[in-house]
């Protein structure tokens, strides 16, 4: 029995060696300079002051606002699109649905940076050439416009992370015994009727899990960010991964930007926790 524990010992000690190393040691070292006025170089403790000011910074609460407004339609819309692509990969067990899978999925296994500038170029180039083919301007300018830049980098998150959660889903769906919808079809039902009360409310973990996944993605969202708009126009899609980044290492506001950084994280987990305790519970 001792053996075994000294076994179990050796093979667990050097992954929390490793996770105390690279995550906690670094995140607690994070605390400690968000109340200092670090600037890479030297710092000196200056306590509250640094959080003091992020609530009167107008560019950080800009960024925050962006950042919350993003991360609400991104959700909803990445969950809407992955169930949707979901339902209709396992609607039938074909050639046709099995590449549909793939073609789905293929933008995740796309890097951040690659992809921004891909969804750059159709957003200048490909939308250039459609508004002066057809004279709609509607195609012109998108990055240009903070609204439109802004609706820009969401298709370019759903397009990335829709095929993601579409792979959790399917697992869900296929997991539905197959006799249950069976009986269900032979007793008349539609296939609306099979997916609102026998196929969705089996989804509730599903769904519990897709959501703290986009949700903690969207909030940190930042290659996308750099390829595709740079923060731009004047700042206006400057999402808070991005303004943390320039703080610390274009500014050289490190204390500062630590201080962002912290009040991002509790955001995160204090919504994290809401979400997963409300998901919990409508499982339940």
């Amino acid at each position: 029995m001792l053996i075994k524990k000294h076994q179990y010992l050796a093979f667990v000690l050097p992954a929390v060696f490793f996770i105390l190393l690279i995550i906690v040691v670094p995140f607690l070292i994070g605390i400690y300079y968000s109340f200092t006025d670090s600037n890479g170089l030297r710092s000196s403790f200056i306590g509250w002051k640094n959080f003091e000011v992020l609530f009167q910074d107008s560019t950080f609460l800009q960024s925050f606002w962006l950042t919350v407004k993003f991360s609400f339609v991104s959700v909803i819309l990445i969950n809407l699109v992955g169930l949707a692509f979901a339902l209709i990969v396992t609607s039938h067990n074909n050639r046709l649905t099995k590449s549909l899978r793939t073609i789905f999925f293929m933008p995740n296994l796309i890097g951040g940076i690659l992809l921004g500038f891909i969804w750059q170029f159709i957003f200048t180039s490909a939308f250039q050439a459609i508004a002066a083919a057809f004279h709609l301007d509607f195609f012109k300018g998108w990055l240009s416009n903070p609204s439109t830049g802004f609706w820009g980098i969401v298709i370019l998150f759903v397009w990335q992370m829709s095929g993601y959660i579409m792979l959790i889903y399917i697992s869900f769906l296929n997991a539905i015994p197959k006799n249950t919808i069976q009986a269900a079809v032979l007793d008349g039902a539609k296939a609306t009727q099979i997916f609102f009360f026998i196929q969705l409310p089996q989804l509730a973990p599903a769904f519990t899990i897709s959501l703290f996944l986009t949700l903690a993605n969207s909030f940190k969202l930042y290659e996308q960010n750099l390829a595709l708009t740079n923060g731009g126009p004047y700042r206006s899609t400057e999402m808070i991964s991005m303004y943390i980044y320039n703080t610390a290492f274009v500014n050289f506001q490190q204390g500062y930007a630590q201080a962002a950084g912290i009040i991002l994280f509790l955001c995160v987990t204090i919504v994290s926790f809401i979400q997963l305790a409300l998901s919990r519970k409508r499982e339940g």
